[in-house]
């Protein structure tokens, strides 16, 4: 934020929308250093087991990843175990910021994301009848719900192609203290290895999607930049051995895809298969050639008897 600022007697002065927006972008980074230094103390006890498989592609490098500017940052509201995260997008300032940066200049928390709080309550309520294992997140955006496990004590494994919302998660695993639970894959999980198109959202880079389709739907106006990443199936990654919690999917409209790559995964016996969440937008899912249907008749197939309609996400388990 800091810039050093050469006096020019031809240089215009700044016009009052710049000088707005100047003003804004400060107080919005000496609010996030406050947050972050009243809440750098999030940490929980781990209960859960060691990962001690060798990854077939490498993890993300977040101490080689070039840090993220600015960092907008902030405490999320009204969670049991709370966090820090950090936006990817910050709307167009001054007109219209995003309206976790209007809580922020406010002084209020950001606003807390549903599948943050839907994360730790399967969570609590697993680790209360007394299961143990990790927790995948496909589809990650910027860490709400790998960080909402983290903070929890439970190892994750996180899957985010975007390299911008990769920086945001570095940025929030260094701010929540969690870079021994948390391992990224700059990958995309898929039902292969290899690379795949993906399509990045400028602007939305949370509507990105493996569908270019799927990438526009709900902004058409936003400009689209396709790029190439990794695709990797998590039956190739996960080993048998490794007990896992819970596994959520928000990948818009990919999900069938992710799901037919995690079918050894899927197939455990009912105690020891994970918890499934997925994003089931038919929208998405047709602009992706797959449909609700196909994937509660493939869940099926390998024994997830038992689903149920939370908002546009599905609950799925064997029990």
């Amino acid at each position: 934020m800091a810039s050093a600022w050469k006096k020019d007697k031809n240089q215009k002065l700044l016009s009052p929308k710049t000088l707005i927006s100047l003003l804004v972008l400060s107080i919005i980074f000496l609010s996030s250093l406050f947050f972050f230094f009243s809440n750098s103390s999030l940490q929980y006890s781990n209960p859960n087991l060691s990962i001690n498989s060798p990854y077939p592609i490498p993890p993300f490098d977040c101490f080689k990843c070039p840090q993220s500017k600015p960092i907008i940052a902030n405490v999320v509201e009204n969670l049991k175990y709370p966090f820090v995260y950090s936006l990817a997008d910050l709307g167009n300032l001054p007109e219209k910021p995003h309206k976790n940066i209007v809580r922020l200049l406010k002084g209020k928390p950001f606003r807390k994301p549903d599948i943050s709080a839907t994360i730790q309550e399967v969570l609590d309520s697993m680790r209360a009848s007394g299961k143990n294992g990790i927790v995948v997140d496909v589809g990650a955006n910027v860490g709400m719900a790998s960080f909402a496990a983290a903070v929890m004590g439970f190892k994750v494994l996180a899957f985010e192609p975007v390299f911008e919302n990769l920086q945001r998660i570095c940025d929030g695993i260094w701010f929540n203290r969690v870079s021994s639970l948390v391992t990224v894959f700059e990958a995309a999980a898929s039902d292969r290895t290899g690379d795949i198109t993906f399509h990045k959202l400028v602007g939305r880079l949370d509507n990105s999607a493996v569908s270019e389709v799927g990438a526009r739907l709900a902004f058409k106006s936003n400009k689209e930049i396709a790029v190439q990443v990794k695709s990797i199936p998590l039956d190739k990654l996960i080993p048998p051995s490794q007990p896992v919690l819970l596994i959520k999917i928000d990948v818009q409209g990919w999900e069938y895809h992710v799901l037919k790559g995690a079918k050894k995964l899927l197939s455990r016996k009912p105690a020891e298969a994970p918890y499934l969440i997925y994003e089931e937008d038919e929208r998405l899912l047709t602009a992706s050639n797959s449909s609700s249907k196909e994937i509660r008749d493939f869940l099926k197939s390998v024994g997830y008897s038992k689903c149920s309609q939370h908002g546009t996400d599905a609950h799925c388990t064997k029990e």
